[in-house]
Parts: structure tokens; sequence; C-alpha cells
């Protein structure tokens, strides 16, 4: 549990009472980190600092201390003792003489005006000059102008600061939230005192606090100027500039304060989240975890450092920073939401669903945490409350693109074309250069066969498979010099995926010239057909586990046009049931390294090039009697595959059976009959089969439903 402020100012005291100054020196700062401007921790950690020979680092903290609560005489002390020290004589005399305007006893400003004395006569220059005697009428006179200065100069110091109790009320207004009285007082003390700093300091925070960053950045500059040592208007200052991203100043700013306090928690987070936002992930690492090492249960840091490790693609790592950060500050938001991201990217979807409702729990007006939700559940296959989800993070954040582009992609994937596009163009107008936007409404283009304006999309932006999009939409305007223009590019970059592979072989059979084809130029020989009935218990394994996701009845269905009387679930289904699919992958991953190897000898770059490291992507699809799928391919995969889960009786010889085959969509059942093969499947089949072949189902008649798991090896 963590300590309150006051718990920890008297266990800051006790400690030092005890002469373990080092226990005290943290829990004094760990009050700061709080409470920047807090009297009490400011004052004993100067003390701490004069009683190890550090009169000089002690004299901001005498000060802030002092300016935050002007009514302890003990302040005053410390303050004006450590001027001697350092020798600043006439700042001391001047503090000595503000004291007692303000009532301090007289009897301990006598002791300090003595020290004072006899410290600045013993450090005077001896002058070997004979003092001239005065006249009685000049000692008058010279005393009458004595007086004159003296009180002039209380005056003075009566126009130079606020009364105690305006530093008071001010304060409490700033500690309180009441940041609109705070601010009408800081300016009002900052217009008749302007050579205050503590006003400026104020009212620079308030003014960050409300969200003008602009005003602030003036007001901490005034209050840096009138005390340059001040470590907390630096790091204030810099939040402001990180803010209106002016992130090399922010960084100078931070780097400033970390000079003047190296132990200062705050600014190593703040110039680690700096760091990140500038690409500069070890850095940011770093000085994540220096602020670690000073407070090693900083929830903060732990959380931001989680993000960093993230994003250096250490998912581990991050997983367990987050999870930290979570055991430390248990009610704390952006942390679960941190670890649910985290989660997401390692796969493990139902824990991080969790992690971010808990997360909008705790906030819900949290708009990451919804956004991240989204993601999660449209990952799940529940895309209807993906959908909800990435509403309300608009709703919170009407200007969040990635929030309207993955809006769109969902809505596409629900079949709802036109709010799809709506989504992904008002995603492009927040955000002109999101390329995930405009390859997602290009995309979508593709799909309803509008190519032109696909290609419009694809040909600006370099997006995963843009360019081969963008080839693809080529060939299907039937634009014969522009499409070999590009294919040629493509070709000369080394670019190997399935869509180049099979444009490559239907572009030979279209316009009878051949190119060179780096992923696969016989794709129909390494075709793979096995009954799996013969090696595993089939039903248990596969049938069982395939009828219980359905029956569920969890997944929503993906809106699948190229499907007739039939359906497809949504996600990929060995990440949503990664439990209960377990024994199935391993399926997989053994039957895939089979064919791999009995490929081995091949030439085409689809074993050459095999990926070293792969995910498999999988789904169920269903369909009643006079179901079939028509032609099409993976565009993602390297391999593609299908289990049969239940093929029904068939009433004629090809019925419900696979068709794998080059040629493109229109012309596939017309062209040679040697640029495709029926295979004849069976409940318990696997065909394997290049991501680059296009493929279709014969119908079929039936009462049974034809269920088949259909899967993609997708390299990482």
């Amino acid at each position: 549990m963590e300590l309150t402020i006051d718990q920890a100012l008297q266990q800051g005291i006790t400690a030092h009472k005890e002469g373990k100054l080092e226990e005290a020196e943290r829990l004094y700062r760990a009050i700061l980190q709080s409470q920047p401007l807090h009297p009490d921790a400011n004052h004993n950690l100067g003390v701490l600092a004069v009683s190890v020979n550090k009169a000089d680092a002690a004299l901001p903290m005498f000060k802030t201390a002092l300016e935050a609560n002007p009514e302890i005489e003990q302040f005053w002390q410390s303050y004006i003792d450590a001027l001697i020290k350092e020798k600043q004589f006439d700042n001391a005399k001047q503090v000595i003489e503000e004291a007692k305007i303000r009532g301090v006893a007289g009897e301990k400003l006598s002791v300090l005006e003595t020290d004072l004395k006899s410290t600045a006569h013993v450090n005077e220059p001896k002058l070997a000059v004979q003092k001239k005697s005065l006249s009685l009428s000049e000692k008058r006179k010279k005393l009458a102008e004595q007086k004159k200065q003296k009180k002039a100069k209380k005056q003075n110091l009566k126009a130079i600061s606020p009364s105690e109790a305006e530093i008071k009320s001010l304060l409490e207004h700033y500690r309180n939230g009441r940041y609109s009285d705070a601010e009408k007082l800081a300016v009002s003390t900052a217009e008749r005192f302007p050579k205050h700093q503590f006003s400026w300091k104020v009212l620079g925070a308030v003014l960050g606090k409300t969200g003008r960053q602009s005003e602030a950045i003036s007001a901490n500059q005034t209050a840096i100027a009138l005390s340059p040592q001040d470590a907390d208007v630096h790091n204030n200052l810099g939040i402001m500039l990180q803010e209106l991203g002016r992130l090399e100043e922010a960084e100078a700013s931070y780097r400033q304060v970390i000079a003047l306090k190296p132990d200062y928690i705050e600014a190593h987070n703040n110039l680690g989240t700096m760091l990140q936002e500038l690409g500069r992930l070890e850095e940011a690492e770093a000085s994540y975890t220096q602020a670690i090492a000073l407070k090693p249960d900083y929830a903060k840091a732990y959380s931001n450092l989680g993000n960093t490790l993230k994003e250096l693609g250490r998912l581990d790592e991050a997983e367990t920073s987050n999870r930290q950060a979570v055991a430390l500050k248990p009610d704390y938001a952006e942390a679960h939401c941190n670890l649910g991201v985290t989660l997401k990217e390692l796969g493990r979807l139902v824990e991080a669903e969790a992690s971010l409702k808990q997360a909008v729990a705790l906030k819900p007006d949290y708009t990451g945490a919804h956004y991240g939700l989204g993601n999660t559940l449209k990952e799940l296959g529940r895309l209807d409350e993906a959908e909800a989800s990435y509403t309300k993070a608009i709703t919170l954040k009407p200007d969040l693109a990635e929030a309207h582009s993955n809006l769109g992609i969902t809505l596409k994937e629900l079949g709802r074309f036109d709010e799809a596009e709506a989504s992904l163009k008002q995603a492009i107008a927040l955000k002109p250069d999101y390329t995930g936007a405009h390859y997602g409404l290009g995309i979508l283009f593709f799909q309803v066969k509008e190519y032109e304006k696909a290609t419009e999309q694809f040909k600006p932006i370099n997006y995963k498979l843009s360019k081969s999009y963008l080839l693809r939409c080529l060939y299907q305007l039937d634009v014969k010099s522009r499409f070999f223009d590009e294919l040629d590019h493509l070709i000369n970059q080394g670019e190997v995926n399935s869509i180049i592979g099979s444009l490559g072989c239907r572009s030979t059979i279209k316009y009878g010239l051949e190119k060179p084809n780096l992923f696969c130029k016989n794709p129909l020989k390494h075709v793979s057909h096995t009954d799996l009935n013969f090696q595993y218990d089939f039903e248990k394994i596969f049938a069982e586990k395939a009828r219980s996701i359905l029956n569920e009845n969890k997944i929503s269905d993906r809106k699948q046009p190229l499907l007739i009387n039939g359906h497809q679930t949504s996600g990929n289904l060995f990440d949503i049931k990664s439990d209960s699919t377990e024994s199935i992958q391993k399926v997989i991953r053994l039957e895939i390294e089979k064919y791999r190897i009995n490929f081995k000898n091949s030439e085409e770059g689809l074993i050459k090039k095999w990926p070293t490291d792969y995910n498999i992507y999988g789904w169920l699809i269903v369909m009643k009697s006079g179901g079939e799928l028509r032609p099409h391919m993976h565009e993602r995969g390297w391999i593609s595959g299908s289990i049969y889960i239940n093929v029904p009786s068939k009433s004629k010889a090809d019925s419900g059976n696979l068709v794998v085959c080059i040629d493109d969509e229109e012309s596939v059942t017309e062209r040679s009959k040697n640029s495709k093969k029926i295979i004849n499947v069976v409940t318990g089949n696997l065909v394997l089969f290049p991501a680059s072949l296009m493929h279709y189902t014969i119908p079929f008649q039936s009462e049974e439903e034809r269920i088949v798991l259909a899967f993609d090896v997708i390299p990482k």
C-alpha cells in the first residue's frame, strides 16, 4: 500500500533523527515527486544537504520552503544560515531584514546577525587606508542618511514580495485543484511583484494544468530567469514543450533538470517519454531504468518501460514490466491498458481483453483503452463488439484517425461497404499520409471490383502488399504495358510473395509472355493431398473441437462475397481459441514440415526461400446444400491448406471437391485443362498447396453440412 504524504514525512523525519540519512532523503524526494512545493520536505532535504557540507544545493530547497510557508521561523533561520555559509552576505542581510518585517523573533535573528558580521568581517579585504575622522555635524548627517536608507529598504522589501497570507492562499488553491482561483491570484501577485519567482512558478504550473501550454511556457521561462537553479520549473517547462511537440527543446529542459538534480526521478521518466516519441528507444529504456533505480516502486516508469520494450519487440520483457506496474498500482488504468496491448501482440487475446476491460472499468473515458479493446475484439472475431469499442473511442476523440481506419476495416468485414468506405475516407481526411487507411480503402475498392479507384490508393504508398495489389489491379484492368512495367520492377527488386507468383503464372497464359517467377513457376506440381485418418485420431483432435467451436456461436461471421450458401468465421481461430486448438496447430505444423521436406529438392523460391518463422492463420467454413466457394487466392499466405472436417456423400463424382488452378477469376473454367487440378476430398483429408494458386469448390447437394478448416502459413 502506498504511503500518504504525511506518513512519508513522519517516516522521513524519524529516519533523519536516527541518522539513516539515505532513507530520509529517499522519503523526502518521494514527497517532492508528488508535491514539488511541499515546504517541510524541501526544508528537511536542505538540512540534509547542509549536514554534508552542500549548502549551495540546500539554498533552492530552503527558498522553496520559505516561499511556500513563510510562517515557519526555522525556515528563515535555515535559509539565512545557508546564505552565510555560502558567503552570500548581501543576500543574507536582505533576508534578515525581511525576516524582521515578517515578525521573526528578534533574539534568533540576533544570533544570525552576529554570525553574519563576524563571518563577513573575516572575509573583508583589509584596507591600508587611514579612516578620516568625522565632525559632529557630519556624523549626525550620516546617521540620518542611514536611517533614511534603512526605512527605504524596509519599504522596498515590502514592495517586492506578496504577503505570507497571499502565498499561503495561492498554494492552497493550487494543491486543492482550484486552478481558476489559483490563476487569478498568481496573475495578481506576478503583476504586483514581477521579481517574485514563486508566483510565476505557480502560474506556469496552473496554465499547464489547464491546457494552455504556450502561456505556461512563457510563465515558466520567467520563473527560470528569476531562479535558474530551480529544477522544478525546468521540469515543468520540459513538460509544456513536449506537449507542444517541441521535443528537442523539451529534451534540453529535462537534461538541465538532471544536471541540477541528478536524482530527480520524474525528470528521468519524462526524458524517457520524450525520447520514446523521438524513436530513440534504447535511450528511452535507459532513462526509465534510471527512474526505477531511484524509485523501485515507480509504477509509471515500469509501465512506460513496458511500452518501450514492446516497441523494441521484446514482448516478454514488456509483459513483465507492465505486470510490475499493475502490481505496484492496481488502480493504474494506463498500466492495465499497456499490458493488454502487449498481450494482444503476444497473441494471448483472451488475457488482453481482460486487461483492456479492466482499464476501461477504472477509467471509462480512456480513449486508448477503448481503441485497444476494439483491436482485440476484432482479432477475436467479435466484430459487432469491436465496432462498438471503436465508436466509443471516436466519440471520446473524434480526430483519432486510427480508430476511424480500423472501424472501416471492421465494417468491411461485416459487409457494410458504404459505411466502411466513409470511415476509411474520414481517417484519410484526418491524416492524409496514413498509409494503413489508404491500404484498407484500396482493399475495399479491390473487393468490390473498382480497380481504378483501388489503383489510386495503392500507387502512392509503400505498405505491406500495396505494390503487389497494384500489380493485381493493373492485371484486372488489362493494362498490359503498365502491368509488365510494374511486374519487371518488382522482379528486379527481388520481391517474393504469392500475389506476384500467381500473376507471373497467369500473365504467361493470358499474354503469352513468360517472366521469371521468383515464387513458384509450377505451383500445380507442389500440391499435397494427405489422409489424416491413418495417422491421428481425427474425430477427437479435429472434428469434435471444430463442432464445439461452431456450436458455441461466439465468433462473428466474416462477410465473404465469394461464399454461396454458407458462412465463414472471422479472425484467426488459432488466436481466438488458442487452448482448444493447440493440438490441431501442432499437427498442422508437423504436416507443413513434412511438406517442406518432401519438396526439399525443388528449385522454386517457395522452398528455397522458405520462411524462417511463420504464423498459422485459420478459420472455419460451413456450407449447406448448394454451397460453393468462388475462385480466389490467399494473398498473405505462403502455403495454403484445408482440413476437411466433414464432406457429405457425393451425389455426383466431383460434388464438393476442391479445384486448384492457375487461371484468373473470370477465365478459370474456360482455359486449358492443364492449368487446373481437381482434388477428390473426403472427411479427414488435408490438402496443402502454394498460396499463389487460385482455388474454388464444386457445388454439392446434401442434407449434411460441408465443414472445412482452412488456414494459411504466413511468414513473420
